[in-house]
Order: structure tokens, then C-alpha cells, then sequence
């Protein structure tokens, strides 16, 4: 699997570790790592430690995430980015929209 999913101890921040290549091939097993519970988590963690790379779809994942939980009300934070990936989250402008960490 690409995606890992599990909650932190307190149930309320799932954490999705992303391992590879962030691309459309990811779209459905995203999708369902954030949308699967009965009520979303109070905050969602996108952890980019074993992420290689990126590109323009998985941007457009991480919108379609955020207009999602954004119903709930809910907070989404990026971490452990490589200097790639933040990068490209700079150049675009995510580090405006969503909490980004470096690694």
C-alpha cells in the first residue's frame, strides 16, 4: 500500500503517511483514507516522510481533502516535507492554505 492510515492516541488527528510517489494513481486510496469515517477527525496530518515526489494531481487531492473536512471545520497540517516537495508547495502557494512542515 501507498497510504497508511491510523489515529494518534487521543482518536481525534488521523495521521495519512503517504510512501512513494504522490500521483492520480493514489486518487481512490486518498480519497477513502480521509472520507471513510463516520465523523471526521477533529485534525488530519498528511505525513510526506516517505513521499519521493508530486505532482499537479495530487495538488488538486489535497484541495478536494480541504473543501471536504473545510464543512467540518476541520484543520489539515503537511509534515515532514522534503526540500522538493516543499518546494513545489511554495511555488504553488499550499504553504498559504495549509500548514506545511519540513522534515
Amino acid at each position: 500500500m501507498s497510504i497508511e492510515t491510523r489515529f494518534k492516541d487521543d482518536d481525534a488527528t488521523l495521521i495519512i503517511a503517504i510512501r512513494g510517489r504522490f500521483d492520480f494513481s493514489m486518487l481512490g486510496e486518498f480519497r477513502q483514507a480521509y472520507s471513510d469515517a463516520a465523523q471526521p477527525p477533529g485534525q488530519v496530518v498528511v505525513d510526506m516522510r516517505n513521499a519521493d515526489t508530486i505532482d499537479s494531481s495530487a495538488l488538486g487531492m489535497l484541495l478536494n481533502m480541504q473543501r471536504y473536512l473545510k464543512k467540518a471545520d476541520r484543520e489539515i497540517c503537511i509534515i515532514n516535507c522534503n526540500e522538493d516537495i516543499s518546494n513545489i508547495f511554495n511555488i504553488t502557494r499550499f504553504d498559504r492554505k495549509f500548514t506545511i512542515s519540513q522534515a
